[in-house]
């Protein structure tokens, strides 16, 4: 695992070296550095309620100066015979979850566990390292990825996301979209949490590769995104996000709503 970190250390340093400055952004549009926080939680966890609700806090309140913290929960699926089924769940979150573990010396899986820009995880209600990893990812150069206005065509939402340092180019880095619930409510009714009405942000409906950092260099990288069924589509968000090969660090990312 050490190798496997040091690279990673050594490719981000690389790649912000080779980089034009006027690529590199110490704060997002609001003169916020944009921070992602991934939840990985599920409704069938008695102990994931209060991540939940400190995912929530760190959402509504931004408390971190500097910081502009971009949620994401992802339901995994490894509860789902254990008494509740999440209506959330999906094994494409699971499997993320257990490269992080696998990246991060972690010995298996667990809920809720939160994830700091790719490189610092820990339990997912433990509020005051939450704080101190935000914090400390915020004094990190991002880049400036911008996004375009959605556009909704029944249930398939289209952007395009940009960089202004169109020379900035490299394969080592990826591009995720995320299509994602601003706030979801559950009553459930077995399991752990039977009998209680849980609330979620930022849940993760769809999640895929768009491309990669290179593919930037010709401009706009058009993508779309299909809502499920059971979505409301035009309070949704996307979050698009720049991560080093492997689910590395980072880099950057950002976030619109879909309605205006």
């Amino acid at each position: 695992m050490l190798q496997i970190r040091s690279f990673a250390t050594s490719v981000l340093s690389l790649f912000f070296l080779a980089a034009p400055i006027s690529a590199l952004s110490q704060a997002a549009p609001s003169n916020r550095t944009p921070v992602l926080v991934e939840l990985f939680t599920s409704e069938g966890c008695s102990s994931c309620p209060p991540a939940d609700a400190l995912l929530a806090k760190l959402d509504h309140d931004q408390p971190i100066q500097n910081a502009e913290i971009i949620v994401l929960g992802e339901h995994v699926d490894y509860w789902d015979n254990l008494g509740w089924h999440d209506r959330f769940s999906s094994h494409q979150y699971t499997e993320r979850q257990n490269q992080y573990s696998a990246r991060l010396g972690v010995d298996g899986v667990y809920t809720p566990q939160m994830i700091v820009d790719g490189t610092d995880q820990f339990v997912g209600n433990d509020s005051s390292h939450a704080h101190r990893s935000i914090a400390s990812a915020a004094q990190k150069a991002k880049l400036n990825l911008l996004l375009s206005r959605p556009v909704v065509d029944a249930r398939k939402i289209s952007a395009s996301v940009s960089l202004p340092a169109s020379s900035v180019s490299s394969s080592r880095v990826e591009l995720y979209a995320a299509l994602v619930d601003p706030t979801d409510i559950t009553d459930v009714r077995n399991g752990e949490n039977g009998g209680r009405r849980l609330q979620h942000v930022g849940v993760v409906r769809n999640l895929q590769r768009i491309g990669s950092l290179k593919d930037l260099a010709a401009g706009p990288l058009s993508f779309s995104l299909n809502a499920p069924g059971d979505a409301n589509v035009v309070n949704m968000r996307v979050v698009v996000f720049a991560q080093l090969n492997d689910q590395g660090t980072v880099l950057g990312a950002v976030v619109i709503d879909v309605k205006p």
